[in-house]
């Protein structure tokens, strides 16, 4: 049986050795020179060991304590380092048990690789309508009423960001329980509490006259060049709105004539893209890269050049050409699928594929980045000589129409005529 003056005494040598006292615990000597109590014992017919503490912090009664309380687990056939770790990371848990400690850690992760659209929209869901309502409420003690009365006030103000926000706390409640701090996701209880959402559709032309005359009106918008490029190019991309914003150099390929963007670029995050280009779509590009040069984004701020055009200026740019409530950015990729299909019969597959939709072939194959690439790049460069044609036959028309509303000059020598004649009668 060791005693505390042996231990005081024990020098550390070249080698760490033991001290033994009793029921497999002994204090390790360490050639660092601490002291570390440890207890040896089998478990599943195999040897096991559990480090109880460093020496003086824990004392040999205590180092004993432990030891008899390790040995009455094993009796129970619990093994008691396992159950150590599971109390260890049961007292850190509990210590972050509340609302807004299990939201933070949840957006931390959940949120680390979704689009910077998404993560300031949930972000902001969850610092000015969830946190301040519920998050010093502890895990636990959250219910469906609870959660029902901070949801009720984001539903006055808008339907759809209450049912994200109804969403968005399921998924931390769900993260809480696989992190033992809530019993289950109560939020299913929720459907039918708050008012349905009705998705309404991106307003987009689809008219082709109508169309041709909003893409002629483009050409002549008098604000930016660079707003004015990302609205002549949307409907030759088809991309969404904030891939074709945040689109960079890095993702033209000039030798290939095309766009190329990686896996995690797009919506799905899971796919990549090539976007074929057509010559109208290649000229705007090239002017832009006059303007913006090799680095950057393709369409820059105008508050600097290594910043991406913001997220409403093309939407105010229509809105100034007098489109507000008939188009909309994202409306593009409709009027283009739309026109390509009905006018141009384009197959429906080959544009899906270009919208970047999820599209399988007849042998359940999923969706390949050089799916029917030469096709879409024929019929992308149909498609913007069609628009080219549209454009040029309203402009004529336009002109045809503004000479015959011009009053006629009568002829030259009519005029001279009238002023012989009235000569003659003075």
């Amino acid at each position: 049986m060791l005693t505390d003056i042996q231990i005081r005494k024990a020098k550390a040598k070249e080698k760490s050795y033991k001290l033994a006292d009793s029921h497999g615990l002994y204090v390790m000597v360490l050639h660092s020179g601490g002291k570390s109590f440890r207890m040896d014992y089998r478990f599943a017919g195999k040897r096991k060991t559990m480090t109880l503490g460093l020496f003086p912090r824990v004392t040999l009664a205590d180092a004993r304590r432990l030891t008899t309380e390790a040995r009455a687990k094993l009796a129970q056939g619990i093994n008691p380092t396992i159950e150590r770790k599971v109390l260890k990371v049961t007292a850190y848990l509990n210590s972050n048990e509340t609302f807004e400690a299990v939201a933070r850690e949840w957006a931390e992760m959940h949120l680390a690789d979704k689009s910077v659209s998404h993560k300031t929209r949930s972000k902001a869901l969850l610092e000015k309508d969830l946190i301040p309502v519920l998050g010093g409420i502890p895990m636990r003690d959250l219910n469906a009423v609870l959660l029902l009365g901070a949801l009720r006030k984001v539903e006055g103000r808008s339907v759809d960001m209450a049912n994200r926000a109804r969403s968005m706390a399921g998924q931390v409640l769900r993260y809480a329980v696989a992190t033992g701090r809530a019993e289950r996701d109560f939020t299913p209880d929720l459907r039918g509490a708050l008012k349905t959402h009705r998705k309404a559709h991106y307003a987009a032309i689809t008219e082709p006259t109508g169309f041709a005359g909003m893409m002629l009106a483009i050409d002549h918008y008098d604000g930016t060049m660079t707003v004015r490029n990302a609205l002549r190019i949307a409907p030759l991309l088809m991309l969404r709105p904030s891939e074709l914003r945040l689109m960079t150099w890095e993702h033209v390929n000039w030798e290939k004539e095309q766009l190329e963007f990686p896996v995690g670029y797009m919506k799905d995050k899971l796919r990549p893209h090539i976007v074929p280009l057509c010559r109208q779509a290649l000229a705007i590009l090239q002017e832009q890269h006059r303007y913006g040069g090799n680095f950057g984004p393709v369409f820059p701020s105008p508050h600097g050049r290594r910043k991406p055009m913001g997220p409403t200026a093309m939407q105010r740019a229509l809105k100034a050409l007098g489109f507000s409530g008939v188009q909309t950015v994202h409306g593009f990729r409709a009027s283009a699928r739309t026109i390509m299909e009905e006018v141009l019969e384009i197959p429906p597959h080959q544009l899906e594929h270009q919208l970047h939709h999820l599209v399988k072939d007849r042998n359940g194959r999923a969706y390949n980045r050089t799916s029917h690439l030469e096709a879409r790049r024929k019929a992308l460069q149909r498609w913007a000589n069609w628009i080219d044609q549209q454009k040029g036959e309203k402009r004529s028309s336009s002109q045809r129409s503004s000479a015959q509303a011009e009053p006629a000059t009568p002829p030259a020598h009519h005029a001279h005529g009238q002023l012989e004649i009235r000569f003659e009668e003075c």
